[in-house]
């Protein structure tokens, strides 16, 4: 190595290609699970998830995901059915707007959850506000649990995909809650709306196969999918939040890589998961899932509402 050589060698770890470390750090997404139990009432938990999202934004996260129907803590089972209705919010109440503003003094992305105040029957929904402070969508559960105490409940009609816009620059971010995993249709249908990384709130033990759908979803569809669960001592939960970031290939490696980028224990507290954009979209530009190489025209008994034996069931509703 020549003496020019050897300067220009020290000069580039000491003083970086300009732009390099800006792209760098604007590839990261930092996204907090804020994988924490609930409190009695309402006011309470929303006194709780300001001050949580407030650390989640020390702690550098760009989005803060809260776990499923946050508002009650999820606290609609052995409770009179009108006694939990009563427990509803509307999506334009003090408590869900507070995370609005929150959201813009921050300057991060917060996805609360809530059981919504709609018409007779409440909804299980997620309200997407970004950065700004702005509404994104409000997403409502479309697989409710119908064979459970779920049932009382309204299902949504649509997946949702915004545009969010990240310090990064906008990112691509749809939404399904819980049960919505357990079947291929819904981060299917987020995919080819385009989602770049699915929000999933949660309420159940993350056991084995929960998480092996989880990393399913990410894998064919190459999308990341970031969950949020109550700690272990919530019951009939057990923690276990969860980033797949469905980049399962990469060029200088043999053979494929774990797509679990974060995996959180049984513990309360906030998990912050580093989901580099530009490598996902590289890989989704190059590999073979995803919409790459479908036939959609033989899917046609997809969409037939016909059931057959041994799936009927009595309870089931359109």
């Amino acid at each position: 190595m020549t003496e020019k050589e050897e300067f220009q060698s020290l000069w580039d770890l000491l003083v970086p290609p300009k732009g390099k470390a800006e792209t760098a750090q604007g590839e990261i997404i930092r996204i907090a699970l804020l994988q924490i139990s609930p409190c009695k009432t309402a006011e309470e938990n929303l006194e709780k998830g300001i001050r949580y999202c407030r650390k989640a934004r020390e702690s550098g996260a760009d989005i803060a995901l809260f776990p499923e129907m946050w508002s009650n803590g999820y606290n609609i089972y052995g409770r009179p059915v009108e006694e939990w209705k009563r427990d509803a919010v509307s999506v334009d109440s003090e408590f869900i707007t507070e995370f609005g503003c929150l959201a813009k003094e921050l300057n991060m992305a917060i996805g609360i959850t809530l059981l919504e105040r709609y018409g007779s029957d409440p909804r299980n929904s997620l309200v997407l506000f970004d950065r700004f402070g702005e509404q994104k969508f409000v997403y409502a559960k479309v697989h409710t649990c119908d064979f459970d105490v779920e049932h009382h409940l309204t299902p949504g009609d649509d997946f949702y995909v915004t545009d969010l816009d990240m310090e990064c620059g906008k990112v691509k971010v749809g939404a399904m809650i819980c049960y919505d995993r357990e079947f291929p249709e819904s981060a299917r249908i987020l995919m080819l709306k385009g989602a770049e990384l699915i929000l999933v709130p949660n309420a159940c033990p993350m056991e084995i196969n929960r998480l092996s759908q989880l990393r399913a979803r990410a894998y064919e569809n190459m999308t990341a999918v970031a969950t949020c669960n109550y700690p272990e001592t919530v019951p009939d939960c057990n923690g276990g939040s969860s980033v797949f970031d469905g980049v399962a290939y990469l060029p200088d490696l043999e053979g494929s890589r774990d797509t679990c980028i974060l995996q959180a224990d049984g513990r309360e507290g906030i998990y912050i998961a580093e989901l580099d954009l530009e490598q996902l979209r590289n890989y989704r530009k190059n590999e073979v899932h995803g919409n790459a190489y479908r036939h959609p025209k033989k899917y046609g008994m997809l969409i037939e509402e016909k059931i057959d034996e041994p799936f009927v069931r009595k309870d089931y509703r359109e």
